[in-house]
């Protein structure tokens, strides 16, 4: 084997991988050479792979700075500690006691969190696991096991004159929900964007996942309607300078209480808001601090800090933005837990960050650098997908002890009663791309797997919250054991669960621990679905298949037959309805999940209110107007129509049938 192969093997860059449809695939050698490089082990000649391979078994042979291990199970120690035969633990409370260490093996620890280990001559932080993540029956009592809720696009509630929904529409909504019966409300991320570009307006694209945007914080200003599509250009201005004016307006007690909340935040929120203040100085059309003036590059170098001394204001600002904000999701948190709610509010991690933003930019030594993740090419993407986001670097995670991760997850939690992880098969590996290549150029980088559970199964312990992963797509080899064994709720969305003969699972076909799902923020809704929209708009935007009048004819064909499964599943043999007429489709789909022996059923509200269209259409920006769409009325009205009324109640009989 070449040094090149052996490097990409110990770095965790797999050359060869299966694709969708089970074939294997072999990334070409100078693919390897341009992610290795970027990787930071250069490999573009054989002496360079030597050298770089070389480096590596030099730094493994180092102790490192992080352990984990699953409570009361002993764990096997690296091999630069394996031959000591004592250590000393500190646990989080401060006490310590003397551990005896056999064969290389650390024994089982009782209590877990984050504990410091002593160990031949090193420090290190060893966490210690609980054995699974909550789930929803922790939460909720042995007497509602199967619990059900809603997802929500908050942009598009439309409780008031607005431009678009907000935090304050939120607590509002899930009082409703609650009000119903329902123990969870799903949201789309609600990490914070760039401020400097008014474009940046999806949920899934953010600067920051360890903040929150600010402009979907409560503010007691009135505002013009915007009607039934969110104009972002505009709105996000008007709502920046009502955030401003609102600010300008604070006393000194006020500007001090939120200056004093600032400081126990710690240097994160210090360097977030630094970052927003140059951004809007520096950045011409939201671009990254890549196109800044090189000193200012460094978040901890003098010119920032120079900045941020002479910008006091500006700064005091964006910490302002975030107190307000914060308290505006935890209004909503609280309210959903008041009305009885066992869980609440369910957020959403984003999957990775703008190379550009404030992350990338905070945490440089933990992210991938002239890298994005995506996806290979597979059967719904032939080219790839290049996501454009950034994501944290195994070897910077080992570095850091991971806490960057713990104050990610953490973030996500802060304000709910779960988390949902975005793509999660980027626990275990990450389809990667050098800058500039195609997405088929990537290749998939190794994660540690193992330590990023027993950290997510800590982390619900300690927020008292479930654990969900958006697991949909080609897994991982390996993947769903460890997964479901942590506690960590799969998704299993009504389109995906099929049969070896091509038909609709049976409710008693899912599976307890997930989530049974009518569709997700991505997928057509069921009323849309049944009357083909999806296949409307492909064929609108020339997408796939669609792009030729025979596709069409094939997918208008397949979708009859599909119709026919669908409702032979959900129908309960009464006449199939036509194809103009989905809402009983929508009934009867809604009742079949209900059913489902899953713990947690969650509809989204397209589809408790019978809408056809969907919030979000893969692979568009303008084309489609996503994350733009509101609803047509405030909530209230809209559940108290009778149609709806009908299949809430029909919901809430079936879960607890």
């Amino acid at each position: 084997m070449s040094a090149l192969h052996v490097l990409a093997e110990a770095v965790g860059l797999a050359r060869e991988w299966r694709d969708a449809r089970g074939c294997e695939q072999v990334v070409a050698d100078t693919a390897l050479a341009t992610i290795l490089g970027a990787l930071g082990y250069p490999a573009e000649s054989d002496a360079e792979a030597r050298a770089s391979l070389a480096r590596l078994q030099e730094e493994a042979g180092q102790p490192p700075a992080f352990l984990s291990a699953d409570v009361n199970k002993p764990e096997a120690l690296p091999s630069p500690l394996a031959h000591a035969t004592t250590a000393e633990l500190q646990l989080e409370d401060g006490s310590t006691r003397q551990l005896t260490v056999q064969d290389g093996m650390l024994p089982g620890i009782s209590e877990f969190g984050y504990h410091t280990l002593r160990i031949a001559g090193h420090t290190l932080v060893l966490a210690v696991a609980p054995p699974r993540c909550l789930l929803p029956s922790d939460l909720a009592g042995a007497k509602r096991s199967r619990l059900w809720g809603t997802a929500i696009q908050i942009p598009s509630l439309h409780e008031k004159p607005a431009a678009y929904g907000d935090f304050d529409d939120l607590r509002g909504a899930v009082r409703l929900f609650a009000d119903r019966g329902a123990d969870a409300v799903a949201i789309s991320p609600v990490h914070a964007p760039n401020p400097a570009n008014n474009r940046s307006f999806s949920p899934y694209s953010p600067s920051s996942r360890l903040f929150l945007n600010p402009v979907l914080a409560e503010l007691n200003e009135s505002s013009e309607d915007g009607g039934s599509l969110i104009d972002w250009s505009a709105s996000l201005p008007q709502r920046y300078q009502g955030l401003r004016r609102t600010f300008a307006a604070l006393d000194a007690d006020a500007r001090a209480q939120v200056n004093k909340w600032a400081q126990a935040q710690g240097a994160a929120l210090q360097r977030h808001a630094l970052y927003n203040a140059l951004s809007l100085h520096f950045s011409e059309n939201g671009a990254g601090w890549q196109a800044w003036p090189q000193e200012y590059q460094d978040p901890d170098g003098p010119a920032a800090a120079r900045f941020a001394a002479e910008r006091t204001d500006e700064v005091e600002f964006h910490f302002f933005t975030q107190w307000l904000a914060g308290r505006s999701l935890a209004a909503a948190q609280r309210e959903a837990t008041k009305a009885g709610a066992a869980i609440g509010l369910i957020s959403d991690l984003a999957v990775g960050i703008d190379p550009g933003g404030s992350d990338a930019w905070a945490l440089q030594g933990a992210m991938l650098q002239g890298l994005t993740v995506g996806a290979p090419p597979d059967l719904l993407g032939p080219e790839g997908q290049n996501w454009g986001l950034t994501n944290f670097s195994p070897r910077g995670l080992a570095r850091s002890a991971f806490a960057p991760w713990i104050s990610t997850v953490r973030a996500a939690l802060r304000h709910a009663g779960g988390v949902r992880i975005d793509h999660a098969f980027g626990l275990a590996r990450l389809w990667i791309v050098p800058g500039g290549a195609a997405a088929s150029e990537g290749a998939y980088l190794r994660y540690p797997f193992t330590d990023m559970l027993r950290l997510l199964a800590i982390e619900s312990h300690r927020a008292g919250a479930i654990i969900v992963g958006e697991d949909l797509g080609t897994r991982p080899s390996g993947f769903i054991e460890p997964f479901s064994e942590k506690g960590i709720l799969g998704m299993r969305v009504l389109w995906f669960e099929r049969d070896h003969a091509g038909g609709f699972c049976r409710q008693e076909d899912f599976p307890v621990q997930a989530i049974a799902m009518s569709g997700t923020h991505d997928l057509a809704t069921v009323a849309g679905w049944w009357r083909g929209r999806d296949i409307e708009w492909n064929r609108r935007l020339g997408r796939g298949a669609s792009a030729q009048e025979e596709g069409v004819k094939e997918e208008e064909r397949q979708r009859m037959a599909d119709r026919k499964a669908l409702w032979d599943a959900v129908g309960k043999g009464a006449p199939q309805p036509a194809q103009d007429d989905p809402a009983p489709v929508v009934d009867a789909a809604v009742e079949h999940l209900g059913k489902t022996p899953s713990a947690l059923a969650i509809i989204p509200l397209e589809d408790l209110l019978g809408l056809e269209e969907q919030p979000n259409l893969p692979g568009t920006i303008d084309e489609h107007p996503n994350w733009r769409r509101r609803l047509s009325a405030p909530l209230a009205d809209l559940l108290a129509e009778p149609v709806t009324a009908r299949r809430i109640a029909a919901l809430v009989e079936a879960r607890s049938a």
